[in-house]
């Protein structure tokens, strides 16, 4: 019987967890914060909270085991800052082109295909994870990796880290 009530508790805890940071979530996600490049030109696209929301959720789950807090674990030089996503070729700072980036990776000077290296929609057959993707999700985790600098600014893909 105690052994029942400390998961239910527990469960409990965990649901009212959720519930206020969604709330606090929505909060932080006004539209301005929402609002992203869009392309190279530099029109602009204002995510919906539902879809800020889906971007947080399919980047914890695809990518952040890889690139957590905006970093890569696999080449700490190359971050998911916005100066980095910038300065690649081709610039990587808008949700078009970091779409296309996860549709078919490229090295950092954009010369060579790394679809084997880097999970992608081109090499979903090597990397699972990726075949359930839709161009919605891919639309989605851009806009979450171009919302993070706002949010957490250097703590982002930087050096500094939020005390």
């Amino acid at each position: 019987m105690l052994k029942r009530c400390f998961w239910l508790v527990a469960a409990a805890v965990f649901f009212a967890f959720q519930f206020i940071s969604d709330s606090a979530l929505a909060i932080d996600l006004d539209a301005e914060t929402r609002t992203v490049r869009l392309n190279e030109v530099g029109e602009q696209v204002t995510l919906t909270l539902k879809q800020a929301t889906r971007g947080r959720k399919v980047f914890g789950d695809v990518c952040a085991q890889c690139h957590p807090q905006g970093l890569t674990k696999t080449n700490p030089n190359v971050k998911l800052g916005l100066d980095d996503l910038a300065y690649a070729t081709p610039p990587r700072d808008n949700v078009e082109s970091l779409v296309d980036y996860m549709k078919n990776p490229t090295t950092y000077d954009g010369e060579t295909d790394i679809a084997e290296f880097h999970p992608a929609k081109s090499s979903a057959d090597i990397y699972p994870e990726m075949r359930n993707l839709t161009n919605e999700d891919l639309f989605d985790i851009a806009g979450h990796i171009l919302i993070q600098p706002k949010l957490r600014g250097d703590a982002w893909g930087g050096s500094k880290v939020n005390n």
